[in-house]
């Protein structure tokens, strides 16, 4: 292992940031958009006497429950619109940083629902605990919508419980997403006795038309993107099984070829949520990225033996159909601003910067790929040939971890990132790719930052649920 050439190698097609600067007011605008929402509901709250009603016990036990019910009502929908694959919020945020957005916001809605149901009970009972249940059941029975909200509630706390690490860890990736889809129908059926009865949902025409729309805007994201968009690609390109190949004892790559492909916008580094319809389970998708550069002809995955989804790839037969949903993630050409990259890649993770190195324009010695491997490096010989033809420079770094802290297997007796530093002098003027599980992309990442490479420079997609 030695350290890399760090002169630099003048290319003819600048990198422009113009996409990198739409992306970012995209992020702004969209923040601002959530906090307005937030303080609007909270302002609300204020002018019906909110505030004033702190004043005692009970009406402050249904004052605080009635703010957490808003507050949680608007991060409810921010949650489903963060997973609803809407593609100008997808292509700026990433689906790394919207996966953790909504994981926070989503425990932070259920936190707050809660609340609303035990604070708004609690007050109604006169703040007296021993009438709550009694209190509850009352408003179950005879309130508008409630048993709806009863059945939505507990969706949610199903969706919650199975999110859980410890829960994650005992479920297949399946059914773990099979169950998340609740989510949807928990927030369907919680949010609309709120929009038919709560006074700070149809107290004015204004209030009415906001919830309203609010709520209508995020049923129609969800189901043009999520359902209506997948239908049509699916049906318009027609993709198929062209090939199964086996890249290693449990790696297999699956060629797959259709109609019109390059009308389907694909980027390399980017995935799929794949439904091969030929097998059992045709029904539960599974995320795979392209391992190959687009030519508009065909489309490459390289899948690991992981679980059912993964496993039963190996056995799939030349012309069987094939579902999509995508193309997703933001690993891509499009956040690009700097002529050098760095592609760091662990395992199956090398994946899409496979594609990348393959897609990305780039002179001899301004890519460098970090290809961290355990037993056997994952499509070596392509990464031999693009060394070969297109001057990519291929650091190998073979090995078991060294210790749970260390992204590394392999290597001398030195930290990590003065490891890193060594290999990549210039890494601070590049923009890095990473790739891998979780744990390993956080370690990596750190070290880059460590390194001065700025925080939007460093794009990474982690491999876990």
């Amino acid at each position: 292992m030695t350290t890399l050439d760090a002169a630099r190698v003048p290319h003819p097609a600048p990198v422009r940031a113009t996409r990198a600067h739409a992306d970012r007011m995209v992020r702004i605008a969209s923040t601002a958009l959530v906090g307005g929402a937030l303080l609007l509901v909270t302002s609300w709250w204020a002018s019906d006497g909110g505030v004033t009603a702190l004043g005692s016990r009970a009406t402050a036990l249904t004052s605080v429950g009635q703010w957490s019910g808003l507050v949680a009502s608007v991060l409810l929908l921010v949650q489903v619109l963060l997973m609803a694959r809407v593609p100008l919020v997808e292509g700026a945020w990433g689906q790394d940083r919207l996966v953790h957005l909504h994981r926070w916001v989503g425990f932070s809605s259920f936190t707050l629902m809660l609340a609303h149901v035990v604070l708004v009970t609690w007050g109604y009972a006169a703040g007296e605990v021993r009438q709550a249940p009694a209190m509850l059941w009352q408003l179950v029975l005879d309130s508008p919508g409630m048993p709806l909200a009863a059945a939505g509630t507990l969706a949610l706390v199903m969706v919650v419980v199975t999110s859980l690490r410890a829960a994650r860890r005992r479920l297949r990736y399946e059914s773990w997403h099979l169950m998340h889809l609740y989510a949807y129908l928990g927030v369907a059926l919680a949010l609309p006795h709120q929009l038919w009865t709560g006074a700070s949902f149809t107290s004015s025409p204004g209030r009415t038309l906001f919830w309203w729309t609010a709520w209508g805007a995020t049923a129609v994201a969800v189901l043009v993107w999520r359902v209506a968009l997948p239908l049509f690609r699916t049906l318009r390109h027609e993709l198929v099984v062209a090939a199964v190949v086996h890249e290693a004892p449990d790696v297999v790559s699956v060629h797959l070829v259709g109609r019109d492909l390059h009308r389907m916008r694909v980027a390399p580094g980017q995935y799929f949520n794949w439904r091969f319809l030929d097998r059992e389970g045709w029904t539960r998708a599974n995320p795979y990225s392209l391992s190959a550069a687009p030519d508009g002809r065909s489309l490459r995955v390289t899948v690991k033996h992981a679980g059912d989804g993964s496993s039963a790839a190996a056995r799939l037969e030349p012309g069987s159909r094939v579902a999509v949903e995508g193309p997703y993630g933001r690993l891509t050409p499009r956040v690009r601003t700097r002529r050098r990259v760095a592609l760091i890649g662990a395992g199956v993770g090398i994946t899409p910067l496979r594609a990348l190195a393959e897609g990305l324009e780039y002179a001899p010695g301004e890519a460098v790929l970090l290809h961290r491997w355990t037993s056997e490096p994952l499509l070596a010989g392509e990464l031999a040939h693009l060394a070969a033809t297109r001057g990519l420079q291929v650091l190998d770094l073979p090995g078991r971890r060294r210790h749970p802290d260390s992204w590394l297997g392999e290597a001398p007796d030195a930290d990590d990132t003065a490891l890193l530093h060594h290999w990549v002098p210039d890494l601070a003027d590049r923009d890095v790719w990473v790739c891998g599980p979780g744990p390993w992309a956080d370690a990596v990442r750190r070290s880059c930052l460590a390194l001065g490479v700025p925080a939007r420079r460093v794009h990474v997609e982690s491999f876990g649920w």
